[in-house]
């Protein structure tokens, strides 16, 4: 580590739970974020200022007007521009030494298959359930820990789902594919601007500790967010035998 570096991260090194090994750990990482939009902006900024070495960013997305009320990796002067890109400058203005790949692409199956193999965590800021699932598979099937979030009203939720633990539920166990859940989006429902900052700092304060191994992840719970009353609710989750993604995994 380099004297500009202790410097930069003196106030992570200064943790016990840290320190100058922990802080390599996370200097010699590669986190993969899905969406840049309100969870991928707090997401991406956090983590390239907490100096993750690489971080690959994929959205098919351009920066909307209607984004800047929430998605702060995001300016007006970058309207009409791929999100990545944005979230490219974001980062290098406040951590020049992160590498950062931006990929202006929809998270299909294939692109996640060959993404998520290359990375130490991945990070779920998207906002559909189909491309939560192929996420959640190719987590699976790489045995790469996965950082979930979501936020819509008022109401937000995080999880931890990693697949090297044999106790720990994935994405699929809580919702399965095949059920029939109403999807909502910021689009129609709109989103409390603050609920995901909160909810995607959190992720980013899951996948650092994953990453430095600093802390207890929140593997196996799933904490639930109230943003109308700033009540916090945790359900421990538990692995599915009958899990058609996890459950002869392991």
């Amino acid at each position: 580590m380099t004297d500009e570096q202790l410097l930069r991260y003196s106030r992570h090194i200064l943790l016990e739970e840290i320190g100058i090994e922990g802080q390599e750990r996370i200097l010699g990482s590669h986190a993969l974020i899905i969406g840049a939009g309100g969870l991928g902006s707090p997401v991406a900024l956090y983590l390239g200022s907490a100096g993750v070495g690489h971080i690959t960013v994929v959205d098919h997305d351009l920066v909307d007007m209607t984004n800047l009320q929430r998605q702060i990796a995001h300016t007006m002067g970058r309207v009409g521009q791929p999100k990545v890109l944005s979230a490219q400058t974001a980062i290098a203005a406040i951590n020049p030494q992160v590498q950062v790949t931006p990929i202006v692409a929809r998270a299909d199956a294939a692109l996640l298959d060959s993404l998520v193999t290359q990375a130490d965590v991945v990070l779920d800021c998207c906002d559909n359930f189909a491309t939560r699932h192929n996420i959640n598979a190719a987590c699976v099937k790489h045995r790469k820990p996965l950082v979930s979030g979501a936020a819509i009203r008022f109401d937000g939720q995080v999880c931890v789902y990693d697949p090297r633990d044999r106790s720990s539920p994935c994405y699929a166990c809580i919702f399965p594919p095949d059920a029939n859940f109403e999807e909502t989006r910021c689009a129609t429902m709109g989103v409390f601007a603050p609920l995901v900052g909160v909810v995607g700092s959190m992720q980013a304060a899951e996948a650092l500790k994953l990453l430095s191994l600093a802390g207890q992840p929140l593997t196996g719970r799933l904490l639930m967010i109230d943003g109308r009353a700033m009540e916090f609710t945790e359900v421990r989750l538990k692995r599915q035998a009958a899990c058609t993604v996890c459950g002869s995994a392991g």
